[in-house]
């Protein structure tokens, strides 16, 4: 085989990863189809789009101490299974509410993204261990570019009249075609996971050397903490440990890391990418197909930091990402502050005389930003509402084309400032995150640390995204990427000066002896 035992573990681990990608955008492509079908107010859109994860965010709280007690393999094993059990349920859901809820459980797979790193970095050379844990990362952005992709080719498909594309009912049910699709990888997932070894740094803390031994031999990694055999104290003890002295310190900066990771935006971009493009003037064909473009640019900028992770090290990379974040922010936040809406006078005119009657008092109309213009239009829905049902959900579907068509802005800067915060994250938070967490963590309280350094990351992540559609719907797009780009510079200043360097770090070398162990003569 050209790839060693260890390089194929880590990525047969890393496919978690991959379905946390895909699940996690896929849904980019769901949203404006279900929106046009439901007409789901912005806290429903949030719901939607969050509910994953908050599950994660129960998950990213329970899967680490779980895995100290029960062993690494069996929680990745059961996350395989969840996510296999919400791709099925979620293709299926016959209303909105169950859609949640199975997107809901699905969520709770995403305890991955924290076990999975934990696990790598357990069977990893400290050579290489920044590479193999990145795999996790690299395995999320393909996850993410393959949903684009998928959504974009299923909804090109939809429009085809062909028989079997009428058939399998793909253009009524597209939305469960996008989500159906998971189902494939869980699978792999799961009968991936049945010849999974267990990591020899658990088996030394629950006092099995031996089989540990066996198993660093295959990794041809030297046994972890050798001439001594060590189990974990309680979790009560290991939560006093955790905060005191110098785990304390590293505990603060890994949360700030964790945070920044999620606060500077990365997930309203990823998962309502789409949307954004929607907003920025492009039709909806072209906004799937530009959102493939993040999906490459991402996949780019994720190999080249596997590259340099381990030549360059964790700090500069996380400086030059957050640096990059806080540019395209402000650019984006810029070219939106510039945009005007007015409709072109014919714009009317390609509809039917019911609909161009309700148009026709806003062709023309200048209107400063998209908050004047949607109360606009709000207006416009109000009376068509009166009218009839009927002529409310025409303009409602049309609402989006309208917008696109209405918007005067530079639309290329825009493209340009979201690939660049996509590359800057890609090179910086977004593998070296995962990478640096496990390093700052002694043995013993990895696995709790790796908990609340998850919760923190998740919770984060779920309000950006639930409170996107609000955000933008309140505050405008421009103000909202500002507020990015603002918390994007604050943890830029925060590493720069509390962050230590921990390239080619020994995971043992920072273990204490009696206060976070207990440790038996070998």
């Amino acid at each position: 085989m050209f790839l060693s035992y260890t390089t194929r573990l880590a990525i047969s681990v890393s496919l978690g990863g991959f379905l946390f990608g895909f699940d996690a955008s896929v849904i980019s492509g769901v949203v404006p189809l279900l929106n046009d079908q439901l007409h789901l107010s912005d806290w429903q859109l949030g719901a939607l789009v969050s509910a994953p994860t908050f599950g994660g965010l129960i998950s990213a709280t329970l899967v680490s101490t779980l895995s100290d007690r029960f062993g690494r393999k069996p929680l990745l094993f059961t996350i395989a299974l969840i996510y296999l059990f919400s791709a099925i349920g979620s293709a299926l859901a016959p209303n909105f509410n169950l859609l949640v809820l199975a997107r809901f459980i699905g969520g709770l797979g995403f305890g991955s993204l924290v076990l999975a790193p934990l696990y790598i970095s357990e069977i990893a050379p400290p050579a290489r261990r920044g590479a193999l844990v990145s795999c996790n990362q690299f395995n999320i952005v393909i996850g993410f570019a393959l949903a684009y992709f998928s959504n974009f080719a299923l909804h090109s498909l939809s429009q085809y009249d062909a028989s079997w594309v009428h058939t399998i009912g793909l253009a009524p049910h597209l939305w469960r075609w996008m989500l159906g699709l998971e189902i494939l990888p869980a699978t792999l997932y799961v009968l991936t996971l049945t010849a999974l070894p267990e990591s020899p740094r658990w088996l030394i803390l629950q006092g099995q050397p031996n089989q540990a031994a066996r198993i660093c031999e295959r990794l041809q990694i030297a046994l972890p903490i050798s001439g001594t055999q060590t189990r974990l104290p309680p979790l009560k003890q290991r939560l006093g440990n955790i905060v005191r002295g110098r785990s304390g310190k590293m505990l603060g900066i890994a949360l700030i890391v964790a945070m920044a990771q999620q606060i500077t935006g990365i997930n309203a971009i990823y998962f309502y990418a789409p949307s954004i493009f929607e907003m920025s003037g492009l039709s909806r064909d072209a906004a799937f197909a530009q959102a493939s473009i993040i999906g490459l640019v991402n996949i780019a900028f994720t190999v080249l930091a596997m590259l340099l992770i381990d030549r360059l090290g964790r700090k500069p990379l996380l400086l030059a990402g957050l640096s990059g974040v806080f540019l395209s922010m402000c650019l984006c936040a810029w070219e939106f502050r510039q945009a005007h809406y007015q409709m072109d006078p014919s714009l009317p005119d390609q509809y039917e005389a019911h609909v161009q009657t309700r148009l026709a008092p806003l062709a023309g109309r200048k209107f400063e930003n998209r908050l004047a213009f949607q109360q606009a239009y709000a207006q416009v829905l109000t009376q068509a509402e009166q009218e009839s049902g009927e002529l409310y959900s025409t303009l409602f579907h049309l609402q989006s084309q309208v917008e696109a068509a209405s918007i005067q802005l530079n639309a290329t800067r825009v493209m340009a400032g979201l690939l660049l915060f996509v590359a800057a994250f890609a090179l910086s938070l977004g593998p070296v995150m995962w990478v640096l967490l496990p390093e700052l963590f002694s043995n013993s309280l990895r696995g709790v640390g790796m908990a609340i350094t998850g919760l923190a990351n998740s919770s984060v992540s779920f309000l950006v995204q639930f409170l996107f559609p609000w955000q933008i719907s309140t505050l405008g797009i421009g103000p909202t990427f500002l507020i990015y780009g603002a918390f994007a510079l604050l943890a830029l200043i925060a590493i720069a000066y509390l962050l230590p360097e921990t390239r080619g770090s020994d995971l043992e070398s920072h273990e204490s002896t009696s206060s976070e162990l207990v440790t038996h003569p070998g």
